[in-house]
């Protein structure tokens, strides 16, 4: 059996440290607030290369917090509109509506799976105040284009960086520090994945980080004083250890994630396949590893790989504008019709790709594809 993501085969490659950073939580008994989660901030702030990171409960807090701080700050206002690519997963588009703001929906293009730059001019209105981009899959999703067009147009550039902890653009900086706030998730099956959920905020700007920080501390930021309305949604001290453990070990995790990849890129020989664009190493951390499956054959290759002990995944079978919770909303009336995007839900399957799993894993995976008929 080749399961999709081994989660306890992934922790088992650094489980000693982990196993040393959980005990030494548990015999200190300070488990929130302390001083792992402080230590856990500033090294990732390193990594990624903002001043500022704010531990949170997870990815989706992440987003909801940057959008809701922009709001306190009256930087954005209920109703504003930001864009933000029709083919993420819904946590992106959840965090906008959340807010009160008005998701417009952009589609990608099919040979990068990310927003479509080419599209976004098009999608801008007075209302508008931010660019969300998604480097969905951990690939890099960041252009020039997009970041002169939110110069242009006096636009906000929010990062969705839940799948591509590591990632770089062309100029070398690291996903997570190219815009002006993004939202990281440390999701078990993430790259960079606690032991439960957990998720970040990081940014340069003071004012939006000391926002956030009150935001998920119930609106404090001095105890018993409220400054905002908010929630609790705090990472504990226990998710921050592991997380610390396993950020030195990040690079060369990924390393192996992209070493997989190439295997897959240089072997898999199926006229129903069709890869995304190759991208250079730094600009693609294989989060996931995603085929798209031609002839309405992608069920049929799911269930064959299945059948032969191959765990795969569909990410994501049903496009955000044609989920029930927002068959109703008013931006999504009439329904809009994304063609690409639907495409994509329809034709999208990842295969396994980890830092555990084996090039002869990989190599059987391989064969078996193509094979398939």
């Amino acid at each position: 059996m080749i399961p999709f993501l081994s989660l306890k085969d992934v922790t088992a490659l650094h489980g000693a440290e982990i196993n040393e950073a959980v005990t030494r939580v548990v015999n200190e008994g300070w488990y929130l607030q302390g001083k792992e989660n402080a230590r856990f901030e500033e090294n990732y702030s390193k990594f990624i290369g903002t001043k500022y990171t704010i531990g949170c409960a997870n990815g989706l807090d992440a987003l909801i917090w940057i959008f809701r701080a922009y709001i306190e700050m009256g930087v954005m206002q209920k109703g504003d509109e930001v864009i933000v690519p029709a083919n993420t997963y819904i946590a992106t588009i959840l965090a906008i509506t959340e807010n009160g703001l008005k998701p417009v929906l952009v589609e990608p293009k099919p040979n990068t799976l990310e927003i479509d730059e080419d599209r976004i001019e098009a999608a801008i209105t007075p209302r508008t105040k931010a660019i969300a981009i998604v480097h969905l899959y951990g690939r890099n999703a960041y252009t020039e284009k997009i970041g002169n067009l939110c110069k242009k147009y006096n636009l906000k550039l929010v990062e969705d960086n839940a799948q591509a902890h590591g990632c770089k653009h062309t100029d070398g900086r690291t996903t997570g520090c190219i815009g002006d706030a993004a939202g990281h998730s440390f999701y078990p099956g993430k790259n960079l994945g606690a032991l439960g959920d957990g998720g970040a905020v990081t940014t340069n700007d003071q004012d939006l980080a000391e926002a956030v920080r009150a935001l998920a501390n119930y609106g404090s930021q001095k105890k018993y004083v409220f400054k905002y309305t908010g929630r609790n949604s705090r990472l504990d001290e226990i998710q921050a250890a592991v997380l610390d453990v396993k950020l030195k070990y990040l690079t060369e995790d990924n390393g192996h994630r992209q070493e997989m990849a190439h295997y897959y890129y240089e072997h898999i020989s199926n006229p129903l396949i069709c890869l995304p664009d190759l991208l250079p190493d730094e600009q693609n951390v294989y989060h996931l590893f995603p085929i798209l499956v031609g002839e309405g054959k992608r069920d049929a290759l799911h269930d064959y790989l299945e059948q032969n002990g191959v765990g795969t995944v569909c990410h994501y079978p049903i496009a955000p504008h044609q989920q029930e919770c927002y068959s109703k909303a008013a931006w999504n009336m009439p329904r809009l019709s994304l063609p690409v995007t639907e495409r994509l839900a329809a034709e999208e399957l990842s295969l396994p790709i980890g830092p555990a799993i084996t090039q002869q894993e990989v190599a059987q995976v391989v064969a078996l594809i193509n094979r398939f008929k």
